[in-house]
């Protein structure tokens, strides 16, 4: 298993007959994959496949299992990413429990709150993905990583995106505008999940 940054890399050009499984019952985070690839097809998992828990330390860790599990049951080329937003002045969390930071089955206005009572106005944030590929017939395993670097807003601003983004301030945007204020294609320039695509995508290409 390898890992690599995707900061300087583009998913554009990809193949155009590359078909991929994501491994997700999220249908807004398929669309959001699909729109980040160029000349790739993001494929739906099948509904009876059943993904495992995210358990692992590391984002690399969850998002091999559940890549691993979509490649097992259908036997095709598969990819999944685990995501979240590490906070330096919580030593990094809440890190891969960002879905579930206020609990279980906790909203993303209910995380994002937590997050806003504990972690200091200002405060240094990372957003982090991971992106597995897993391709059962080849027998290749590679993770690809991306990172957004930012700020804590001192209140959530703006309707798009969604999780943290409403009090993310990313370095890269002047202005002090959160990621949920931004247009989808520079939040996608911009983005850890975008950079991880287009890592994914270069090594596609190369390959």
């Amino acid at each position: 298993m390898d890992a690599q940054r995707g900061e300087r890399s583009s998913a554009e050009g990809a193949p155009a007959a590359q078909q991929l499984l994501l491994a997700t019952h999220n249908e807004h985070k398929r669309r959001e994959l699909e729109r980040l690839f160029s000349g790739v097809v993001v494929d739906a998992l099948p509904e009876d496949v059943t993904l495992p828990p995210e358990l692992g330390e590391t984002f690399a860790a969850n998002a091999l299992g559940k890549a691993r599990a979509a490649a097992r049951a259908t036997g095709r080329a598969s990819i999944a990413d685990d995501s979240g937003i590490e906070v330096a002045a919580l030593d990094g969390a809440p890190g891969v429990r960002s879905a579930r930071y206020a609990g279980e089955g906790a909203t993303d206005e209910e995380n994002l709150a937590k997050l806003l009572r504990e972690a200091p106005t200002g405060g240094e944030l990372a957003y982090v993905c991971a992106l597995a590929y897993v391709d059962p017939v080849a027998g290749v395993e590679r993770v690809f990583e991306g990172r957004c670097m930012g700020r804590l807003a001192d209140r959530p601003r703006g309707d798009g995106g969604f999780g943290y983004d409403p009090a993310f301030l990313p370095d890269e945007e002047p202005g002090g505008v959160t990621m949920a204020e931004l247009s989808d294609e520079r939040k996608d320039a911009i983005s850890h999940r975008g950079r991880a695509v287009r890592a994914l995508g270069a090594w596609l290409r190369a390959g």
